[in-house]
């Protein structure tokens, strides 16, 4: 029986149409940001996506295609593009100050230097937004002519279409909406920094109630493709090859935009020996945090589930239950728990044991404590792994060892273990790939401290996650092309690790 919706139709066909409507709006609503920002390949493969899927929805064949699509949209989308967006970031200088192209560059080196002039305007300000949610400075001159400001340039307001309070303050504007003190004060950032060009110079806020116009002390001058200091005189010129204007001495202004920098990246983490020496140091600790993890987690794991898989053991399930709750409890609030657990002055782990050892604040302890944490927080996961690879191999190989005088021991070391590793292998390869990058590991325990004296942004228990993290967010600036690259390395090498792994676990099924 087929269900039906109105007018007889078949609900299925409804519900397609529906879908394919949804997906075409979905296709417009992408379409406009990149028809305004000029991104024509994005666009491009908007409208090829689109007309794939109703080619492939409205076709009566083509029924494998049908369940693949979505998938392979949500793969592309949620996959493919952020590793293809990190990868071309890591060959820039993305970061601060270099955010965003020439043209943006010199416009905010010049709104950034505009000073008030003596007997410049100074207008009534109110602060409102386009109907896109786009910043307007609603302008009143000491004559009561209003005016409004956008990145654009000044336009007047014909009388009628505003009201303006007894300050002179526009309340009301068609066109536009007006924000109140609270709405302002959230983007009092962005305000700050937005300024409306005219010919003189630029207009820019004086708090949220007041603008005045003022000259820019530093202007761009395209015959030379510098800028001049008018109060000095000196002249940046343009290096296209790092996105920076320089002087003659080679000091370069704040503002600066995004190029392409080759390998830099790459290199610098290599070769620069401020950079490679953490960055060498940091992946040592790695690799063993990330070995030693999964071998301790795994070990703990296997001996207590050998223990709980005997028969004559009684409570096994009281045990196992108690001993998975870790496991179970959220992993964000034990590792702040743990933290403060190894604090030197009140940590519950110095007064138990009558200890005076600052954990956090030594490098080998503040290791030690780091690795306790994931074995603590990690064994149950192994023990859960144990027990069902434990049950599921043959009783009766065993039994045959031990007929033929086997002792116990060697029969584990011979045909237990190597089976267990058949079935977890995999699992502790992913374990692995997991670890090298488990950022809420340090970030919530110890930071990446202790850090030396010399060096602020490498600390003795930083993975190169949150290396990475710091370099793109940390209070020294966001460097996000040379985090980029080092996340590109850390893709390479736990990708070439994970691949080896495979494949010895491979040679290791067929040889059992």
């Amino acid at each position: 029986m087929r269900l039906a919706g109105p007018g007889g139709r078949p609900l299925g066909l409804i519900l397609k149409l529906l879908l394919l409507a949804v997906a075409a709006a979905i296709a417009v609503w992408a379409a406009i940001p990149l028809i305004d920002a000029g991104n024509w390949i994005g666009l491009a493969i908007v409208i090829v996506a689109t007309i794939a899927i109703f080619v492939i929805y409205l076709s009566p064949r083509m029924i494998p295609a049908k369940y693949l699509v979505i998938g392979t949209l949500f793969l592309l989308g949620f996959q493919v593009a952020p590793i293809i967006y990190t990868l071309t970031t890591a060959f820039t200088n993305f970061g601060d100050g270099h955010r965003g192209s020439k043209d943006e560059a010199i416009a905010a080196i010049e709104s950034a230097s505009i000073t008030q002039a003596p007997g410049s305007e100074v207008y009534a300000l109110s602060i409102g937004t386009e109907p896109d949610g786009d910043l307007v400075f609603l302008l009143t001159d000491a004559q009561g002519a209003a005016f409004a400001g956008t990145a654009a340039g000044l336009e007047p307001l014909v009388p009628g279409t505003f009201s303006a309070g007894a300050t002179g303050k526009i309340t009301e504007a068609e066109g536009f909406t007006v924000l109140n003190v609270g709405e302002a004060s959230a983007r009092g950032a962005e305000i700050a920094e937005f300024s409306v060009p005219t010919d003189d110079g630029a207009i820019r806020s004086q708090g949220l109630s007041t603008a005045f116009e003022g000259i820019a002390g530093q202007n761009y001058q395209a015959d030379c493709d510098c800028i001049t200091d008018i109060n000095t005189g000196t002249v940046f010129t343009a290096d296209n090859d790092i996105g920076s204007f320089v002087d003659p001495n080679g000091n370069a202004l704040a503002q600066g935009w995004k190029v392409g920098v080759g390998f830099e990246n790459f290199t610098d983490a290599l070769t620069n020996p401020t950079i490679a020496g953490s960055f060498f140091k940091i992946l040592l600790w790695n690799f063993a945090f990330a070995l030693l993890v999964p071998v301790l987690t795994f070990a703990l794991g296997l001996a207590l589930a050998m223990l709980f898989n005997s028969e004559e053991l009684r409570g096994r399930r009281i045990y196992r239950s108690l001993l998975i709750l870790p496991y179970a409890m959220p992993g964000f609030a034990m590792l702040l728990v743990w933290r403060d657990m190894f604090n030197a002055d009140f940590g519950l782990i110095n007064n138990l044991f009558g200890l005076s050892v600052d954990w956090l604040g030594g490098e080998w302890t503040a290791r030690l404590a780091v690795l306790i944490i994931q074995l603590w927080m990690g064994f149950p996961y192994m023990f859960l792994v144990c027990t069902g690879a434990l049950q599921s191999i043959p009783s009766d190989l065993v039994e045959a060892a031990g007929v033929d005088g086997a002792r116990p021991g060697y029969a584990f070391r011979t045909i237990t273990f190597p089976l267990l590793l058949v079935a977890t292998g995999p699992l502790l390869i992913t374990t692995f790939a997991f670890n090298f990058n488990n950022f809420n590991a340090i970030y919530l325990t110890t930071g990446g401290g202790p850090f030396p004296a010399d060096n602020p942004t490498a600390g003795a228990t930083d993975l190169l996650i949150s290396y990475t993290y710091r370099l793109a967010f940390g209070g020294q600036g966001a460097d996000y092309g040379f985090a980029a690259a080092i996340s590109v390395l850390i893709f390479l090498i736990v990708a070439v690790i994970s691949i080896i792994g495979f494949r010895r676990t491979r040679v290791l099924e067929e040889v059992n």
